[in-house]
């Protein structure tokens, strides 16, 4: 059974470590299906803001530039023609394409188990007894984060997301906090740390186990 270091809530280090779920915490990569899901990520977040004019749009061009025939220049029937200066665009952005990526759920919560397994095997999950922020300090929760001595990006789950919660960390720099079913590949690839409450455990650990 795969392990992680275990914390109580002040940031003391436990003798005997959390025991983590084989199934979601030490499961095979998939390295293809985990880019995978995090271009999905990426793409179904992703607005189609750009939009060009086409030759329809572009103010003027209602009159032909020169009579059809008897000039020695090739035939045109409006100055807004793609290849001419000041013309529309052709085939450009719309502002109506579709960016989404579909991906099945099974694929999505196979690849948030291969990217826990990552972190897994490299020593990157914590296991924290308790998270408590009533007080909605952020001076508490970086006190909590030092003690843990992590740097870099870290993300933090927790059972449930409260307004305490977020008042206390929205403010610490490279402190991502989610809500333990809202773990995804994109968060966990870019975390050089994961620390999960053992209440965001056992949920994330029920969320994802494979059920026969």
């Amino acid at each position: 059974m795969a392990q992680a270091a275990l914390y109580s809530a002040v940031g003391a280090k436990k003798e005997t470590p959390a025991k983590l779920s084989s199934a979601v915490f030490a499961a095979e990569a998939n390295h293809e299906l985990i880019a995978l899901a995090y271009r999905a990520y990426l793409a179904n977040g992703r607005s189609a803001g750009p939009q060009t004019l086409t030759r329809g749009d572009v103010r003027g061009g209602g009159k032909k530039p020169w009579k059809q025939k008897g000039t020695g220049r090739a035939r045109a029937g409006s100055s807004r023609l793609p290849h001419w200066t000041g013309g529309g665009v052709a085939f450009g952005p719309t502002g109506n394409e579709n960016h989404t990526v579909d991906l099945p759920v099974k694929a999505k919560r196979a690849a948030i188990r291969q990217a826990l397994s990552l972190k897994a095997a490299d020593k990157r999950v914590l296991i924290l007894e308790a998270f408590d922020a009533a007080d909605g300090k952020t001076k508490s929760v970086a006190a909590l984060l030092d003690k843990l001595n992590l740097e870099g990006n870290i993300v933090l789950a927790v059972a449930n997301k409260t307004p305490e919660i977020d008042r206390a960390t929205r403010n610490l720099a490279g402190v991502t906090v989610v809500a333990a079913k809202y773990l995804n590949v994109y968060l966990l690839m870019n975390a050089d740390s994961v620390v999960m409450t053992q209440d965001a455990q056992q949920i994330v650990t029920e969320w994802l186990e494979v059920k026969s």
